[in-house]
């Protein structure tokens, strides 16, 4: 996404929503709304265990960030048929204070509108067990009872089956129309409580290719989540991007882009469809250490990557380790842009880390929001800077500081138009009539996380998600409008009135265009 489409997309989105400084959960949802947007949040239950800077507790949770919080993972017994704890101490028994399932439900206390869901499975589950689990009518009738018992003893609101993935890693090819079968009767028995079922997808074509019948799960399945990250890693041998936006070539299949033609092209409601997005990176070793210019795809790196003090997983690093990293070493570190997947990466001699910011994020932000999908989800927000221990990165990703300082100075020039109030008013937005307010735009915009270079508090990348969720739905609803009403035959209007006609707003969009 260029500093132009950004310029647009900030411009557009401040005409509604900066005009009065809203709640971003409240502009986000709205339940009864066909714009309402989600934004899941994972938490992962282990990160508890991580040494103190790190160490996640329920109560670390921003329940105005998200519409929905996932507790992760639970599992399943294949030999009761039923959904299991993965660690009782710490689920059920009180283990640590501020932990557990009865914590997380509590969570609603805070925000009334927030839903809780259990994801089940997960990598560590495997996929065999649920392959026989789908494959057996007992079976899926004692879990389904089972499920129905957990929610109603723990107060959440729903679950995500995890299934990681049907047919591959030892399932079976009747995998594809079994998931079909059990997700169809899960829902049926949660209908009745209207329960939700969210299922998440492997985003890799491969995947989900052989393992979904994606026409027939629509009819059942309320939320897709889709794993859009893991795309590349160690295990290709090479250097490349967590989650790349866009493919580096015509024969290239794995980005976020050509996962979500793919979900349209099955005929998967968008507005079912959750863009998962990664709050961690993933690392590399080259091969050479004396290597002058990294190429994605392939510059060529060993067998393991290194860890992160926190996560301790080769290969994998936390966003809150990366910049914890860049706080007390920046020195070490070169900070480079890869245009093509829209993906930040570092490097110190033979270390290489490729991960997702501010910036990049907002990419896949806009991108979802131009496939009209439901929203997004967060994994995982414990690896966030929840903290906000760290410095803000420099604003070497996005729009300068000068730069903006120039954007708010013409805006308030172009804020007292009559062409541009009516257009406003016309657009019948919340925060239209409003005008007296666009004075404050400076004020907001420095406030703004993803075009400041000041601090930010804790969950930078978190609430740039929000504000980037928030000004790319904005944006649509804006740009929308326009285009009706400049499609529309202008009104005859009296000598000496103000009216908007098709050369007045096409003179507001140019106004818009060439700031």
């Amino acid at each position: 996404m260029g500093i132009k489409n950004i310029s647009v997309l900030f411009i557009l989105a401040t005409l509604s929503w900066a005009l009065n400084c809203q709640n971003v959960s409240d502009v986000i949802y709205f339940p009864d709304s066909g714009n309402s947007k989600v934004v899941m949040c994972f938490m992962t239950t282990w990160s508890i265990y991580r040494s103190e800077d790190a160490k996640f507790k329920i109560s670390d949770i921003d329940t105005s960030l998200c519409t929905h919080v996932v507790y992760a993972f639970s599992g399943y017994d294949d030999n009761r048929y039923t959904v299991k704890s993965l660690d009782p101490g710490l689920d059920r028994d009180g283990k640590y204070e501020n932990a557990g399932y009865k914590a997380m439900a509590a969570l609603k206390e805070q925000n009334p509108n927030l839903k809780v869901l259990l994801s089940i499975g997960g990598w560590n589950e495997g996929s065999l067990k649920f392959s026989n689990l789908a494959s057996s009518a007992t079976a899926r009738k004692t879990f389904i009872k089972s499920v129905l018992e957990f929610l109603n003893t723990y107060g959440f609101d729903g679950i995500d089956m995890h299934w990681k993935f049907p047919t591959q890693r030892d399932g079976r090819p009747d995998d594809k129309d079994n998931c079909v079968t059990l997700m169809k009767e899960i829902k049926e028995a949660f209908t009745p409580a209207r329960y939700i079922l969210a299922m998440s997808l492997g985003a890799q074509y491969y995947v989900m290719e052989a393992a979904y019948s994606l026409p027939k799960l629509n009819d059942y399945v309320d939320y897709f989540i889709t794993l859009a990250y893991d795309y590349h890693g160690v295990w290709d041998g090479v250097v490349n991007a967590n989650a790349p936006l866009n493919s580096l070539n015509k024969d290239d299949v794995f980005s976020v882009e050509n996962t979500l033609r793919y979900l349209m092209y099955q005929g998967v409601s968008p507005w079912k469809v959750l863009l998962g997005l990664p709050l961690f990176g993933r690392t590399f070793i080259l091969e050479n250490a004396d290597t002058d210019v990294i190429e994605f795809g392939s510059t060529p790196v060993k067998s393991e990557g290194f860890d992160g003090p926190y996560t301790r997983e080769r290969g994998f690093i936390g966003y809150n380790e990366i910049c914890m990293e860049l706080k007390k070493n920046d020195y070490n570190w070169t900070r480079l842009w890869h245009e093509k997947t829209a993906t930040p990466y570092l490097r110190n001699g033979e270390k290489v880390i490729t991960y997702d910011n501010a910036r990049s994020l907002a990419a896949k932000v806009k991108k979802a929001m131009e496939f009209n999908l439901g929203g997004v989800m967060v994994y995982s927000i414990d690896t966030d800077d929840f903290k906000g221990l760290c410095d803000r990165e420099p604003d070497y990703v996005s729009l300068s500081f000068k730069g903006l300082h120039n954007f708010v100075e013409k805006f308030n020039r172009i804020a007292s138009n009559p062409v541009l109030q009516k257009v406003l008013k016309n657009l019948n937005l919340p925060d239209a009539q409003k005008l007296s307010s666009l004075s404050k735009s400076t004020e907001i915009a420095h406030k703004n996380h993803l075009w400041t270079t000041e601090s930010s508090p804790n969950y930078p990348l978190l609430r740039a998600i929000v504000d980037s969720l928030t000004l790319a739905t904005e944006e649509k609803i804006v740009m929308t409008d326009m285009v009706t009403l400049i499609n529309e035959k202008p009104p005859k209007q009296k000598p000496g009135n103000i009216g908007v006609t098709t050369n007045s707003l096409f003179t507001v969009v140019c106004y818009f265009c060439f700031i």
